[in-house]
């Protein structure tokens, strides 16, 4: 067996099909100009932590079956007393993948984790925030084949953002859209 590095799947259509896509499309001077996908975050709030620290626990945990990578918690910024929160305690869990893992992820999300979404149509192209990133809500962590239904106590979502080099709404959505990601509407930007 040769010493080769492995890589993803989704990293050598991005460099084999995605980028000449998109340099046609958007008729760039150099591949430099394609825009390509930084990290992917992974975010989720959980409700009650301020009752109950156990629940910020499964929310790590569970976020780490699901990339492969240890997630943290996240920390209240300010002092809220109506919701009996002080600054500093944990009240969500997030983390961020770049590279490799990057690629897995949304690898498995795409051919995996979407098409388990009850009733799926496909994903709304209208979260873009105008600076070339897309994020995505997932209502239920069940949908994620890591996760063991049996284990799990309450269904809560995420929400999962992608984070791209692309200037504009429109090369975020082609680029997303080279990458897999199932559109509700393919037609959007295609005038």
């Amino acid at each position: 067996m040769s010493n080769t590095t492995y890589t993803p799947r989704l990293a050598v259509k991005y460099n084999k099909d995605v980028v000449p896509a998109l340099m046609k499309k958007f008729s760039y001077k150099t591949i430099m100009q394609a825009p390509r996908l930084t990290k992917i975050c992974l975010n989720r709030g959980v409700n009650g932590a301020t009752a109950d620290k156990k629940l910020i626990d499964i929310a790590v945990e569970e976020l780490s079956q699901i990339t492969g990578q240890k997630a943290v918690p996240t920390m209240s910024k300010k002092d809220i007393s109506n919701f009996k929160l002080r600054k500093n305690m944990p009240i969500g869990a997030r983390v961020t993948l770049r590279g490799v893992k990057m690629y897995e992820f949304l690898d498995r999300l795409v051919s995996v984790s979407l098409p388990r979404v009850r009733d799926f149509k496909g994903i709304n192209e209208k979260s873009f925030d105008g600076r070339g990133n897309y994020t995505l809500g997932v209502t239920e962590q069940i949908i994620f084949p890591e996760i063991d239904i049996d284990k799990v106590n309450k269904i809560t979502g995420l929400d999962i953002t992608f984070v791209t080099t692309a200037n504009s709404n429109d090369e975020a959505y082609e680029l997303l859209k080279e990458l897999g990601m199932p559109f509700k509407n393919n037609k959007k930007s295609e005038n």
